[in-house]
């Protein structure tokens, strides 16, 4: 008797690898993943409206490529980058994310995760099945401000986000943007205070607002107020980035 094609697996492997949820790719980067040579996907969409964000485009867009055209892409590159950055947006928002990076990782790409921490349980079953290789967490603001930023209510989120990362073996770092008018030198020592008693240690990270760029929010300048100082702990390092 002749076989038939399983029809509803082919069905599922079609629409996700026509999924278009991915706004671009930068082909070439060695500034986005510690000490690799990666490129970055784009991903379309993000469940913040970070009034500092500098890509709306990204963020308020619809994504313009699907997954098949990105691998497609990647195994051209296989042997000559060693991973892969998701970015965006927020890449996690994704319903098919987890089988996508699974394809990436059997290409051989280390995985580097940018991600607002909204999404606790993708994380959990990413570290579970062992797809990531580093992370990047924005630690978007504390408690009182964190609605006001990022026009979003999920801190509790991020909060449980920062504790698996903490718990697993996965490298990781916490960072920052700052717009001189919505965190001051008094709220961003109080950033590290609360990193230092959820008994964080590594590296944070901070970056500058950029001025001059389109934004989700109309802000106006951002002064670069404390680079002057070293707000380093005995657990934690300051990194500023310009």
């Amino acid at each position: 008797m002749e076989k038939k094609a399983n029809t509803s697996s082919e069905h599922i492997l079609k629409k996700f690898q026509s999924n278009k949820a991915v706004y671009s790719i930068t082909p070439f980067t060695l500034l986005d993943y510690p000490d690799r040579a990666a490129c970055i996907v784009w991903f379309a969409g993000c469940n913040m409206r970070c009034l500092y964000c500098y890509n709306p485009d990204i963020v308020l867009g619809k994504g313009r490529q699907d997954f098949k055209s990105v691998l497609d892409f990647l195994k051209t590159r296989t042997g000559l980058l060693d991973g892969v950055v998701l970015s965006g947006g927020e890449c996690t928002i994704h319903k098919s994310i987890i089988p996508f990076i699974e394809k990436i990782k059997a290409l051989g790409f280390l995985v580097k995760i940018d991600t607002n921490g909204s999404k606790p349980k993708v994380l959990k079953q990413l570290i579970e099945k062992n797809l990531m290789d580093y992370v990047a967490l924005d630690f978007k603001s504390l408690p009182t401000s964190f609605k006001s930023i990022t026009q979003s209510n999920v801190f509790a989120e991020f909060e449980e986000s920062l504790k698996l990362l903490m718990n697993s073996s996965i490298p990781f770092e916490v960072r920052t943007t700052l717009h001189s008018a919505l965190i001051s030198e008094s709220r961003f020592l109080k950033m590290i205070q609360y990193l230092e008693n959820k008994k964080y240690e590594g590296n944070y990270y901070v970056q500058y607002f950029m001025n001059n760029v389109p934004t989700i929010g109309q802000l106006g300048h951002s002064d670069k107020l404390l680079n002057t100082e070293n707000f380093s702990t005995s657990k934690i390092k300051v990194i500023f980035r310009e």
